[in-house]
């Protein structure tokens, strides 16, 4: 094979060396679809109710999406809240410039963390008692009042104070100086099965805490249950807000929701050939010889590994695309590097794009392909590739 580099978008980065070389800076990266992000959150929006807000959750770098460019097209697309796991997280969004209502996830206990949550204007979830005092506390030392989510443990027994107990939790908290109750809440345990039983269980626990509030005549700003699954699959579900994670990056929380919304895949995985080669029949390829050619190989070199995302398990099982065509992995997937089987391809050359994840002419490589293959989930796939991986923002 000829050996030589060939150009295309998007535009290499280069630096130069003391000696004036460039060398090349991107031998992977992740494309992020803007306009898909966009599309996505209005076909959501097209399916809620006109007194359900949609909360656009972005936690995990946007479920490697890259959260500041997630948070700026959603909100502009119709979101109009922002949801995040870690304090770090919403403090980064605010640092960015995102000033939408910020819902934090996961649990924080300490004064310093609850004193950084009123710095950054975070809205804070509340699951306990104990933890609701310690946040009082702390607000009354500060001299101000902190906007906080109550969270109910419906059946997924996670956080959350138990749903029987919503109504004592809830005049607590009501109570208390310092704080202000912004909305009640559940999370679903189950609602991408096509079995509802658990659902609807954990909906008539929800309703029944609600009631309890209501009756004693306590009416929060907010309610919500529906993730994604729950948000695609049943208007009742839906209240105040919804709170959407992986329809927003384009992918279905289940097969039977496929069509429901049409929803558009956000993230695509890229890498360069690095190095193109004829091997003879017999010949080992990677770590502990996994596969032994039976012919003469011309086996492509991509820069690409665990490292940087793609699942060593996926070794021997992956397939990539290029020039539209589908093309198999060979060997033990290594932390850098991957090798590929490109005999259909004999021209193939050194610097070619290799699409992983994504569209390459009529063909498709998804996270879900993925997941299947290794009995995960999609969710796990999009937020594996680590941040070595530029992510090029396209649109």
């Amino acid at each position: 094979m000829v050996l030589s580099w060939q150009f295309s978008s998007p535009p290499l980065a280069f630096f130069r060396d003391n000696n004036g070389f460039a060398l090349n800076r991107q031998r992977a990266w992740v494309e992020i679809d803007l306009t898909a992000i966009a599309h996505n959150v209005r076909e959501i929006k097209g399916c809620l109710g006109p007194s359900t807000e949609l909360m656009a959750v972005i936690k995990a770098d946007a479920y490697g999406h890259g959260a500041l460019s997630v948070a700026r097209t959603a909100l502009a697309a119709g979101a109009t809240w922002l949801a995040v796991a870690t304090l770090s997280e919403g403090m980064a969004l605010r640092e960015g410039g995102i000033v939408a209502p910020t819902l934090l996830l996961s649990a924080i206990n300490t004064p310093e963390e609850i004193a950084f949550c009123d710095r950054w204007e975070l809205q804070p979830t509340l699951s306990n008692a104990q933890q609701a005092l310690i946040f009082s506390e702390t607000m009354v030392r500060l001299g101000g009042t902190l906007a906080v989510h109550l969270k109910l443990d419906t059946g997924m027994s996670r956080l959350g104070t138990p749903w029987h107990e919503a109504l004592p939790f809830a005049q607590l908290v009501q109570q208390l100086p310092g704080l202000e109750i912004a909305s009640v809440y559940s999370h679903l345990a189950a609602a991408d099965d096509p079995d509802l039983r658990i659902t609807q269980g954990q909906h008539q626990r929800f309703e029944a805490a609600i009631a309890q509030l209501r009756q004693a005549g306590i009416v929060p700003p907010y309610l919500h249950l529906a993730n994604s699954a729950a948000t695609l699959r049943d208007k009742r579900l839906h209240y105040d807000l919804v709170r959407v994670g992986l329809g927003i990056y384009g992918l279905y929380p289940a097969a039977y929701l496929q069509g429901a919304v049409s929803l558009r895949p956000v993230m695509q995985v890229k890498a360069r050939v690095t190095q193109v080669k004829t091997i003879p029949p017999g010949t080992g390829v990677s770590y502990g010889h996994q596969f032994i050619c039976d012919r003469e190989m011309d086996l492509a070199v991509v820069g690409i590994g665990y490292a940087d995302g793609v699942p060593r398990n996926l070794s021997n099982r992956l397939e990539v695309l290029v020039r539209g065509q589908r093309l198999r992995q060979v060997g033990a997937i290594t932390m850098d590097q991957l090798m590929l089987d490109v005999s259909p391809i004999p021209d193939l050359q050194v610097g070619e794009v290799v699409t992983l994840l994504g569209r390459d002419g009529a063909e498709v490589i998804t996270a879900d392909d993925w997941a299947a293959a290794l009995g995960t989930i999609s969710w796990e796939i999009l937020c594996g590739f680590k941040n070595r991986l530029p992510r090029t923002p396209i649109s």
